[in-house]
């Protein structure tokens, strides 16, 4: 039964992390500082987030889900790897005060995923014309 338990809280601060680090990358896709790369990155995760198009279909048992476990969090941890440590801190930093400030507007992580996702898109797509110019 502690097991269990031990399991429940890992998966409680997995989740409270994920939540804090999504915010962040949030923050940093809007940040000049943060390279196009990461930005791109960023919306590719974002896309595959909210795209009704799976790599296996939803509606087979088990599998179907397996793919939105593995493939957004570690797009996710890939797109933190790729944002520079300090704009990444400074963000993280900015994005605990928010979420302080914000109190219990903001108890769903799904409705912060969302939301995050949604402003990632719209600031990759102001530094398409950046990005254009970077990729010739």
């Amino acid at each position: 039964m502690s097991n269990v338990l031990q399991l429940r809280e890992q998966v409680k601060q997995w989740a409270g992390a994920l939540k804090r680090d999504v915010h962040a990358v949030y923050l940093a896709a809007r940040d000049p500082r943060t390279p196009w790369y990461a930005k791109s990155l960023a919306l590719v995760v974002a896309a595959y987030a909210l795209s009704p198009i799976d790599l296996i279909p939803d509606f087979i048992p088990i599998l179907g889900y397996v793919d939105e476990l593995f493939i957004i969090p570690i797009g996710i941890a890939l797109t933190i790897r790729l944002i520079p440590a300090h704009v990444l801190e400074e963000h993280r930093a900015d994005g605990a005060v928010q979420f302080a400030a914000a109190g219990a507007r903001l108890k769903s992580p799904f409705t912060i995923l969302i939301g995050s996702l949604r402003s990632i898109n719209r600031a990759c797509s102001r530094d398409s014309d950046s990005l254009s110019f970077a990729l010739t």
